[in-house]
């Protein structure tokens, strides 16, 4: 158990080869669906009709009156539906993954639906501007193009969408029915908190589901957008390893032939010398080798030369041709 733990921990060797979703007909007819209901709200609340009547009922009922037992628990729950800490826990895990995967795809599907969610949810709360229950004006009014914007409820839409992400991330048919159920609970859950402390009326939540899950169904339009702009971040993140990577390699000594050139030594013999010298940080090449011709060290041989044309080696030339020099005092 300890070493499946630790091998979940780990970095898979290579990319999952998981495909997308793709629009389906099935998600195309909950797409069409969700889209009709969306209009229907907005458009029975616009006509003042039951709907809004509805919405009164219940906040003139103050649910968090009737059960004050659970108002604490109720204000951290709601929690969950506020967009910067469910979309940093989020994208915590969904980090993770991109890590251990070795793919960008669950931080970029992340932001994208962060982005349609703000764009679609935020349009419509300025355009509808519609005021909240504890900022209500006349009693059976729809207190729309008003001063607020709490049409739709954009925690039970950032809710759908944030917990949503995780069931359309799922690689197995499992894992993606289970977090489904604990998507589907976090926002029914969030949605009627709302209602409970009275920030919403209960068209907003609807409408705030609606909206939520026409971004999980239209993703699947944006994955190939997706596809490259991950590839496009792959690689110049590549480029940028390679160029901050690079070190400048060890300079080896290099060895080339030097002629030293001709010289002449004590004895008048020329002697050309040509080595392997090592060019060592640009000094001067040594010299190799010693003179041919060496004079002995010990005491000179006082008989007669016994070298090959009468001169000693250690003789001078022309040293044969002169009388030898006698001791002072002979004379």
């Amino acid at each position: 158990m300890r070493t499946r733990i630790l091998a979940r921990l780990e970095q898979e060797p290579q990319r999952p080869d998981m495909a997308a979703p793709d629009m389906s007909r099935v998600r195309m007819s909950l797409l069409g669906t969700t889209a009709v209901f969306y209009a229907a709200i907005v458009g029975l609340v616009l006509t003042t009709s039951w709907l809004v009547h509805l919405d009164w009922q219940v906040m003139l009922f103050r649910p968090y009156k009737q059960w004050p037992e659970l108002h604490a628990f109720l204000d951290y729950f709601v929690v969950l539906g506020q967009r910067g800490p469910t979309a940093a826990l989020i994208a915590a895990w969904l980090g993770w993954r991109s890590w251990r995967q070795r793919t960008l795809r669950p931080l970029l599907v992340m932001g994208c639906a962060l982005l349609l969610l703000n764009l679609s949810v935020g349009a419509a709360k300025l355009g509808m501007g519609r005021e909240g229950p504890h900022y209500a004006n006349i009693i059976g009014s729809n207190e729309m193009f008003l001063t607020g914007d709490i049409f739709p409820s954009g925690h039970t839409a950032n809710a759908v969408v944030t917990w949503g992400i995780l069931a359309y991330l799922a690689t197995t048919p499992q894992a993606r029915r289970i977090l489904s159920v604990i998507a589907a609970v976090f926002a029914l859950g969030v949605g009627t908190t709302t209602v409970y402390l009275g920030t919403h009326w209960v068209s907003d939540v609807l409408l705030g589901w609606a909206a939520g899950l026409l971004i999980l169904l239209a993703l699947p339009w944006f994955e190939p957008l997706l596809a490259r702009v991950e590839m496009r971040l792959l690689t110049d993140r590549d480029r940028l390893w390679e160029r901050f990577s690079l070190r400048e390699p060890k300079r080896v000594p290099a060895v080339r032939p030097v002629t030293v050139g001709v010289r002449t030594g004590r004895d008048g013999d020329d002697a050309r010398e040509t080595e392997a010298a090592p060019a060592l940080n640009g000094l001067r090449p040594a010299r190799y080798g010693a003179h041919p011709y060496r004079a002995p060290t010990g005491p000179r041989p006082s008989g007669p030369p016994s070298h090959p044309g009468g001169a000693h080696p250690t003789a001078h030339p022309g040293a044969g041709d002169r009388p030898p020099v006698s001791p002072a005092g002979s004379h």
